[in-house]
């Protein structure tokens, strides 16, 4: 980009907000309109501005108990209904471990965003939730 248009750019970035009082909201909307103006382009280095993530999901990790639940989804653990017990089993044979009480809150989670379903089952005398996929 050639120097003039940064200058152009910038000038015109600077007209849009100099009815604002100085601040942050002020700082915040000049940078995101001489960003807009650029095109998306960092004036500096010539190169585009990193954009923020989609959704969390599209920048989460396979680590912590969610992202490693997930990845027995995708191996097809969930094929059939699963229990707690079994859920930590197959996590410990893939080397994580975690007690129960650090699963049920990711796997409620994972219930909430239909990534996975809940049964209620009953086992003799107990009852118990089991996990499946859709």
């Amino acid at each position: 980009m050639k120097l003039d248009a940064l200058i152009e750019a910038r000038k015109l970035a600077e007209a849009s907000v100099a009815d604002m009082p100085d601040g942050p909201q002020k700082l915040a909307a000049f940078q995101t309109i001489l960003s807009s103006l650029l095109g998306g382009v960092h004036a500096e280095a010539n190169t585009p501005i990193a954009e923020a993530p989609k959704s969390q999901d599209a920048t989460r990790t396979e680590t912590g108990p969610r992202g490693r639940i997930l990845s027995l989804e995708r191996d097809g653990f969930f094929a059939q209904p699963r229990s707690l017990p079994e859920i930590q089993e197959a996590l410990a044979q893939r080397g994580w471990h975690y007690p129960q009480q650090n699963l049920g809150t990711p796997l409620t989670r994972l219930v909430r965003d239909r990534s996975l379903r809940r049964l209620r089952t009953n086992d003799g005398t107990k009852k118990l939730w089991k996990y499946s996929i859709y």
